[in-house]
């Protein structure tokens, strides 16, 4: 079974490199919807492949980081990410261009990674990470599958090699939730209200 939850964000950016001028050489912004899809052969306790109230918490916030801030490829100039981040409080800075494309694996990634370090408090089993799916306008998006997120051949991302502000980190309800991820700690599933 296959389960969807929708978010939102407002994030802006520049993608060098393709075919369209504006979008190459100029920062803009959309107005993302991103679906991440679970799934499982198994219910929990609650007769749910997972919580929906849980997906509102930890996900929800690694989400939600791109909103209302500037991303930023680490392969730009140096000039242009140092200007960026002095009159940003809100970035992400990427190890790949911040296409559609690459936001679907990134974020595909950092949910796989915070769901593998997870401890399931109410019977979960055998939750994995079907695809995160990147609405980047009305009628275009990215989907990524495992097999995107790992390719080599689209760009290598280490979790390690994404940076984010301290006002992005401020935002986590779980203050230590970025380290947790990057040094693969592992942490209970938040309670829900």
């Amino acid at each position: 079974m296959i389960i969807r939850k929708l978010f939102k964000f407002e994030g802006a950016h520049v993608v060098r490199g393709c075919s369209t001028f504006k979008c190459r050489s100029s920062i803009h912004g959309h107005s993302y919807k991103v679906e991440i899809k679970l799934s499982s052969n198994y219910l929990d306790n609650g007769q749910m492949v997972y919580d929906f109230g849980l997906l509102k918490q930890n996900i929800k916030d690694l989400v939600e980081m791109f909103d209302h801030a500037i991303t930023l490829w680490s392969g730009d100039s140096k000039t242009y990410i140092e200007d960026m981040k002095k009159h940003s409080a809100r970035w992400i800075e990427l190890p790949v261009s911040p296409s559609a494309e690459q936001y679907s694996r990134v974020i595909y990634l950092l949910c796989e990674r915070l769901l593998e370090l997870t401890n399931v408090k109410n019977g979960e089993k055998e939750v994995k990470l079907h695809s995160v799916v990147v609405h980047e306008t009305i009628t275009g998006y990215a989907e990524a599958f495992y097999e995107d997120a790992h390719s080599k051949l689209m760009g290598e991302i280490d979790i390690n090699d994404i940076k984010i502000s301290d006002a992005v980190k401020d935002d986590f309800k779980d203050k230590n939730l970025w380290e947790k991820l990057q040094n693969g700690t592992r942490f209970d599933n938040p309670t829900t209200v």
